[in-house]
């Protein structure tokens, strides 16, 4: 895993708890977190991080409000959030 997916990773599971399950972040506030005014070359490992932490069960990932599969071949904005622990 790169040093970039590895800091998007991390980044994801922290603002995702910071919010906890009732709310999400866009891969882009981890990608511009991250990167910085190079925020837009890291879009794809954003959300390739995103997949991964949805696959381990740390986090959802969500398109119009609905949870999708990691590995479906979905287009167009996702949201990230927190598993709710109940």
């Amino acid at each position: 895993m790169a040093a970039a997916e590895d800091e998007l990773r991390t980044t994801i599971l922290r603002m995702t708890r910071e919010r906890g399950p009732a709310s999400s972040i866009c891969p882009s506030d981890a990608a511009r977190a991250v990167g910085g005014d190079g925020w837009r070359e890291l879009m794809d490992d954003a959300r390739e991080a995103a997949r991964r932490l949805a696959r381990e069960g740390a986090v959802e990932i969500t398109q119009k409000g609905e949870v999708v599969d990691p590995d479906a071949a979905w287009r167009g904005p996702i949201r990230i959030r927190a598993r709710d622990a109940s």
